[in-house]
């Protein structure tokens, strides 16, 4: 196993990809839940809240279902790709990107709302489009919401355990991220190896905490 194929590895490759494609559907999400609000996208919005309410096996189950082998998903994996797509490192930045997407909903949104209408409404008389009321107006005055959600996000699929166990397996040098190698360390009694992957783990997740001081410090100035 080359160390691009340790835990700690695989888990910041995973978590990377998983931020990155969350935060496309997030902020497309976060700006119809904030400026289209209707009874469906209410709705809607309720279904994105229950990566964080269901238990973590839960999610995995309904992931394994709708990404398995016998499902429609699953079938039009393997035809493309010839390979399965559960137990596999795709699923775990599936599985990662399901678990964190309401932690980069929920402050993108937010962060959305707060831009006062009538600054919208000025642009578009003005002439502005809504692709550049987006660009030029709504992403500089709430890029503080966004990358406070993207921290939230990235923390969140870098501890993801349940789901991604569920759906991408306990894999060495492929799926067997920081977390599951943690269960397995305490599974096996080696104490030593699960407080170093502890300690690591903890440390990075400190670093995200100081790293967003600063941002909530501008904010309340």
């Amino acid at each position: 196993m080359t160390i691009y194929q340790t835990p700690f590895f695989l888990s910041l490759k995973i978590a990377c990809l998983s931020t990155f494609f969350t935060f496309l559907v997030a902020i497309v999400l976060a700006w119809i839940f904030a400026y289209k609000k209707s009874y469906l996208t209410q709705i809607i919005s309720g279904l994105t809240t229950l990566p964080l309410v269901l238990p973590p096996t839960v999610l995995g189950y309904y992931l394994l279902v709708s990404i398995g082998n016998e499902s429609m998903i699953g079938k039009l994996y393997m035809n493309l790709f010839g390979n399965t797509l559960v137990f596999s490192q795709t699923a775990a930045v599936i599985a990662a990107s399901i678990a964190s997407l309401p932690l980069m909903i929920r402050p993108f949104q937010i962060a959305f709302e707060s831009i006062g209408k009538e600054i919208r409404e000025a642009a578009k008389v003005d002439g502005a489009n809504s692709w550049i009321i987006f660009r030029k107006i709504v992403i500089p005055l709430s890029y503080k919401g966004l990358l406070a959600g993207i921290i939230l996000g990235f923390a969140r699929s870098l501890g993801e355990f349940g789901a991604t166990l569920m759906v991408a397996g306990n894999i060495p040098g492929k799926t067997q991220t920081l977390s599951i190698a943690i269960y397995d360390a305490v599974q096996a009694n080696n104490w030593s190896a699960a407080n170093m992957m502890v300690m690591t783990l903890s440390g990075i997740c400190i670093a995200i905490i100081l790293f967003s001081f600063p941002l909530e410090k501008r904010e309340a100035n």
